[in-house]
């Protein structure tokens, strides 16, 4: 191996929107006291859908929340891209905006699974049912799922690679993965990653309700009683860097990404492959050099969909073979909703904290298992533990995998 290959990769900064709560520590709060962020959609019309819950970011004022002239312009998910980014830059300690030969050297890798859909939404309400002649002039800018990585880049002087990912509800945990390959491969030394979404709108519910996998009452993975997913807002973004410079500049090093691995399932659009989900999981484990045993606690993708819970279960159970039954897993999304290609944003926050605190969160509404559910999914009451690696899991429709896993920071 060449030195640039076993570059250790750590992260010393990290910002989350969610709908328990903005700021990483408020967000924590919520999650150690099983707080549900899921209820009736308050900034959208529900009254001819089925589907009337989501788990919102309630009271977003973006002009309150001192944001600059171009995120004031921006789209919500854009907005609260800036908002995780800023708190994951302040928490860093990292001298923004970035001097020339720093910012070459920077990354802002933030991904979204469908961009700036409620500006388009408006857009076309305003052209075809209020028969406007035009739209905003910046719809087009709004709109892309790369606003948000550039907005990001020209508020910190970010020159590097600079880009969104787009791969539906894994878009988060592949946008750290990869400026966790680029800075163990030294092309980049430091940079953000992660995703943001808010895609409640009237248009969106209706298209997922169509699928038939949303709930009407609430987000109970691996319970007996679940039935479907609550879709959800926010965003969640990481600070990465490269160990030796962090350690260099006095960094206050939250974790280190141990491992990373992907894989696509080629097989279903809808329906997930236990090949490809337990692969990608293995990939992690490799990575990471660690075995099974070695995790302490899974935070599970866990949508509560009848047939992902059931995937995913089997999954672990393939890969962790006699650790799976030993191996606490959660879904926080039972807590925050899924925020789709935030989601792994989020939920890495939710591992940073998990191992800071030797704390596990819970899977709040659970009842009693469902069929194949049959593993350790912290029902209801998260509890204190020794935390010292974790795995995050991500399975999107059109089976596209990704995993990473966190160690603590280096001693």
């Amino acid at each position: 191996m060449s030195d640039q290959q076993t570059k250790r990769v750590v992260i010393t900064g990290m910002g989350v929107v969610s709908s328990i709560g903005t700021g990483a520590d408020s967000f924590w709060s919520s999650i150690r006291a099983g707080k549900c962020g899921i209820g009736d959609a308050k900034t959208y019309d529900t009254e001819d859908l089925q589907i009337k819950i989501a788990g919102e970011v309630q009271g977003f004022d973006p002009k309150e929340e001192g944001l600059s002239k171009q995120f004031l312009m921006a789209d919500r998910y854009s907005q609260f891209a800036g908002i995780a980014a800023r708190e994951a830059v302040e928490q860093s300690g990292i001298e923004m905006p970035l001097a020339p030969e720093d910012g070459i050297r920077c990354a802002a890798i933030i991904g979204s699974g469908v961009g700036g859909i409620n500006t388009l939404e408006n857009s076309y309400h305003a052209l075809f049912e209020l028969k406007k002649r035009a739209t905003h002039p910046l719809t087009l800018i709004k709109t892309i799922s790369s606003s948000a990585p550039a907005h990001i880049s020209i508020e910190y002087g970010i020159t590097g690679p600079c880009f969104g990912v787009v791969s539906a509800c894994s878009t988060a945990t592949h946008s750290i993965g990869l400026v966790y390959n680029m800075i163990k491969q030294g092309v980049i030394d430091f940079g953000l990653g992660g995703a943001a979404e808010a895609s409640l709108a009237w248009g969106t519910t209706r298209a997922w309700q169509g699928m038939r996998v949303l709930s009407p009452v609430g987000l109970y993975p691996f319970s007996k009683h679940r039935n479907g997913t609550v879709l959800a807002e926010g965003a969640g973004i990481l600070m990465l860097e490269e160990y030796e410079r962090a350690k260099a500049r006095g960094a206050n090093i939250l974790a280190e990404i141990k491992g990373f691995g992907m894989t696509a399932d080629a097989a279903d659009m809808v329906n997930p492959s236990i090949d490809g989900t337990s692969g990608a999981m293995e990939m992690a484990l490799k990575d990471a050099d660690l075995s099974p045993v070695d995790i302490d606690y899974i935070n599970a993708h866990g949508t509560a969909t009848m047939v992902n819970d059931i995937n995913e279960t089997r999954s672990i159970k393939r890969v962790f073979g006699n650790a799976a039954k030993d191996t606490p897993v959660s879904s926080t999304k039972s807590m925050h909703g899924h925020a789709l290609g935030a989601g792994g944003g989020i939920e890495a926050v939710a591992c940073i904290k998990a191992m800071e605190d030797n704390y596990l969160p819970p899977t709040i509404g659970f009842d009693e298992p469902g069929d194949e559910c049959d593993l350790d999914y912290i029902p209801n009451k998260g509890r204190e533990a020794s935390v010292n690696h974790v795995m995050s899991n991500s399975f999107a429709f059109g089976g596209l995998n990704a995993v990473l896993v966190f160690g603590p920071a280096p001693a």
